[in-house]
C-alpha cells in the first residue's frame, strides 16, 4: 500500500500540470493518515525519509501549500515541519506561527541562522516561551522586539523584561508595548516612569501598584550620614541636610516647618526635609522636586503625609520657586491634586523606594565613567 501511494507522489512531482501540484501537496499529507489510523513507526520513519527528499525537489508553490496544510492538520511529521519552517518566509510563515510541531530548540536555531521574517512569524506563536524571548531579543530586530511585546501570550523572563524597560528610554515605541502587558512588574513600570509621556506616566501612576520596601530607620540613617560626610562640609546641601536631620532627632521636622521654609525660598531645607521624612536621599528628593510634571511631586507628598490643604499650597509654591510663576491653568492643578487623592499611601512609598534605587544605580554608573 505504502509503495503503491509513494509510486504515485513520484508520478505527480514530475508533472507540472496545476492539478498534478494540486494532488501532490493534498496526497503528501494524505499519505501520512491509514484508514484504520497513522502508520506504524517505523513506515513512517521510513516515508519521512523518503518525503523529506522529495519535498526538497518539488517547486515553491507545492510547498508553500503544503506548509499551510500541516499548519492546520495535526500531522505528525516533525522532520518535514522543521524543513519547511526553515524554507523562504512565505512558504515557513504557517509553520512558524502556528505548529506544535516546532519545539523550543527547533525555533531558535531557526531565530539564530534565519532572517528577521522567520522571527517576526515567531514572535507572534501563541506559545513563545522563555527561552524563544531570550533568542528573539538576542537576535531579533527592534520590529521583532515590537512584535514580541504586543503578543501578551509570549513568557518573558524579568531580566528580559528590565533588558527591555531599559531598551525603552531609547526606543520610544517599546513604550507602550510594555505598559500594556499584564506581567510587566510595577518596579519597572515605576523606573520608566522618567522616560515616558504625560500620558503614559498617569497611565503608570493609576494601574501599576508597588509594594513598599521597608528598611530600619537605622539602616536610612546610616546610609544619608554617609552620603552627607562625603559632601563638601561648606555646601548649602549638606547645611540643610544636617539642619532638617538635628530636628528629626528632636521630633522638630514636620509638614508645617518644611511649607515655612519653602515660603522663605529655603529650596534646599524643604527638599532635604522632604527626603529625610520620606527616608529617600537627597539626589532622588531633588530629582522629583525638579520634576516639571509635578505628578511625582504628588507621590513624594503622600508617602510623607501631607494632607490635601498643605499639598495644594505645597505645590503651588514649588512651582513658583522652580519656575518663577505660577500654575498656567486651573485644570493643572485639578489633574495633579486628583492623582495625589487617588494614590495610597503605601503605593505612593513603594514607588519612592523603586525611584531610589534607580538613582543609586544611576550614581554607580556615573562612579564608573569617572574611573574609566
Amino acid at each position: 500500500m505504502v509503495s503503491k501511494e509513494l509510486e504515485q507522489l513520484l508520478l505527480l512531482a514530475k508533472s507540472k500540470s496545476v492539478e498534478a501540484r494540486a494532488r501532490l501537496a493534498q496526497n503528501i499529507t494524505d499519505l501520512f493518515l491509514s484508514d484504520d489510523g497513522r502508520l506504524s513507526e517505523h513506515e513512517r520513519a521510513l516515508m519521512s525519509d523518503i518525503l523529506g527528499k522529495l519535498v526538497g525537489q518539488v517547486e515553491r508553490d507545492i510547498r508553500r501549500e503544503l506548509s499551510n496544510a500541516l499548519a492546520v492538520s495535526g500531522v505528525d511529521l516533525p522532520d518535514i515541519v522543521k524543513m519547511l519552517a526553515s524554507d523562504e518566509i512565505e512558504i515557513a510563515r504557517p509553520l512558524l506561527e502556528k505548529s506544535a510541531l516546532l519545539k523550543d530548540p527547533d525555533l531558535i536555531e531557526i531565530i539564530r541562522m534565519r532572517t528577521d521574517e522567520h522571527r517576526m512569524a515567531i514572535a507572534m506563536r501563541d506559545d513563545v516561551s522563555e527561552p524563544v524571548s531570550n533568542a528573539l531579543m538576542e537576535y531579533g530586530s527592534e520590529d521583532v522586539l515590537e512584535a514580541l511585546l504586543n503578543n501578551h501570550d509570549a513568557q518573558i523572563s524579568k531580566r528580559a523584561m528590565e533588558y527591555m524597560v531599559a531598551e525603552s528610554r531609547r526606543v520610544d515605541r517599546f513604550q507602550e508595548p510594555l505598559l500594556g502587558r499584564s506581567d510587566l512588574p510595577g518596579d519597572l513600570a515605576y523606573r520608566m516612569y522618567w522616560w515616558v509621556s504625560a500620558a503614559l506616566r498617569k497611565r503608570i501612576l493609576e494601574e501599576y501598584k508597588v509594594d513598599p520596601l521597608l528598611f530600619e530607620t537605622a539602616v536610612k540613617r546610616a546610609a544619608n550620614v554617609a552620603m552627607v560626610e562625603q559632601g563638601h562640609e561648606q555646601s548649602a546641601y549638606v547645611r540643610a541636610q544636617k539642619l532638617v536631620r538635628r530636628m528629626a532627632e528632636n521630633g522638630e521636622l514636620t509638614i508645617q516647618f518644611l511649607l515655612t521654609a519653602l515660603r522663605q525660598q529655603r529650596v534646599a531645607v524643604f527638599v532635604a526635609g522632604l527626603a529625610e521624612l520620606s527616608g529617600i536621599n537627597f539626589r532622588t528628593a531633588w530629582r522629583i522636586f525638579s520634576d516639571k510634571g509635578g505628578e511625582s511631586f504628588a507621590i513624594l507628598a503622600k508617602a510623607v503625609g501631607v494632607d490635601r490643604n498643605q499639598f495644594t499650597s505645597i505645590y503651588l509654591l514649588v512651582v513658583q520657586a522652580r519656575e518663577g510663576g505660577s500654575v498656567k491653568s486651573p485644570g493643572v492643578l485639578k489633574d495633579i491634586l486628583a492623582l495625589f487623592d487617588q494614590t495610597s499611601e503605601a503605593n505612593a512609598k513603594g514607588a519612592l523606594q523603586v525611584w531610589q534605587r534607580d538613582n543609586a544605580y544611576q550614581e554607580a554608573i556615573e562612579e564608573l565613567e569617572k574611573v574609566s
